[in-house]
């Protein structure tokens, strides 16, 4: 098989499953969102059983093992796919890297059922499951054929510069998730979160700007930065939304239907939200010419480093 061809597979391989990761996160906000993380006492089995009897919280308690199984499986194959025939040796660190953190994850789940710590636990899954995702967005790009392509080199005579001002946003927008991910969970009050909310907003803005006003005929650059802001204007809504969900679901007997929606769409935003700063971090990066007398970074460096 041409090379081009392995590179065109590995690349296709990894953006399904960055899809399939997604998948995993929906199941996972399902399983907070229905009260249903403490359905299933035993793990690995469930009940002592392979498949339990789905009922109730159940339900969503094993559909979200069996994703995650599921995801582990592909994680893995990617790794070892990458480690065989990537020629970029950054992409392999990174499969083998997206490796440990699925079985980190799996590990925390197995603490959580097993050990309790609902909060902490839940908060820290919650948290090793977006870097995971933003590893898998990462590999999506770091195999593409783009990276891979010679491309010439862009000044910013900006302050800041792009990239380090995309890889701050991206910084914020994690520990953002990490303190929405604590008051889910119950770590923390919603203070934090807003807090958090204002900083991510006043940042991602900042970014998506810099990149209209300085590189707006640069659509690798553009592009993301357009992502960015749909995201973010989504996930801030859904934000208003989930806040009068979550208010609104303290009288009921059982989670509603409307506080499911809005509260899984708010977690799988915030992912987004992520990925699209992510894939602008890495593409400034990689187009942008270092500052001068500055060292090269990781991102910025040659493809087949």
């Amino acid at each position: 098989m041409p090379e081009t061809q392995t590179t065109r597979g590995i690349h296709r391989f990894a953006i399904a499953t960055a899809s399939c990761t997604v998948l995993l996160l929906v199941a996972g906000a399902l399983v907070t969102s229905n009260d249903a993380a403490d359905s299933v006492p035993d793990w690995p089995l469930a009940y002592g059983r392979i498949i339990p009897p789905l009922v109730g919280g159940i339900r969503y308690e094993f559909a979200h093992r069996v994703v995650a199984a599921a995801v582990a499986l592909l994680t893995l194959i990617l790794a070892v796919w990458l480690a065989r025939s990537a020629p970029n040796q950054r992409a392999r660190r990174w499969g083998w890297l997206a490796v440990a953190l699925v079985f980190a994850q799996a590990g925390l789940g197995a603490v959580r059922v097993l050990l309790g710590h609902p909060a902490v636990v839940a908060t820290a899954h919650a948290t090793l499951a977006q870097i995971f995702f933003l590893t898998l967005v990462g590999l999506t790009l770091l195999t593409s054929e783009w990276w891979h392509s010679d491309h010439q080199a862009l000044e910013d005579s900006g302050s800041p510069r792009l990239p380090a001002l995309a890889l701050w946003t991206t910084i914020a927008i994690l520990v953002q998730l990490v303190l929405g991910a604590g008051f889910r969970h119950g770590a923390f009050g919603i203070l934090p979160h807003l807090v958090g909310a204002v900083v991510v907003t006043f940042l991602a803005v900042w970014s998506s700007r810099s990149v209209r006003k300085r590189f707006g005929q640069v659509r690798d650059l553009r592009r993301w930065g357009v992502l960015l802001q749909a995201f973010l204007g989504t996930q801030i809504l859904l934000g208003f939304a989930a806040y009068w969900a979550v208010a609104a679901s303290r009288v009921a007997s059982q989670p509603m239907l409307l506080y499911v929606v809005i509260t899984v769409a708010h977690v799988v935003f915030g992912a987004l939200t992520l990925a699209a700063s992510m894939l602008l971090t890495l593409s400034a990066f990689r187009v942008i010419r270092p500052a001068a007398g500055a060292a090269v970074p990781s991102g910025a460096q040659k493809a087949n480093a």
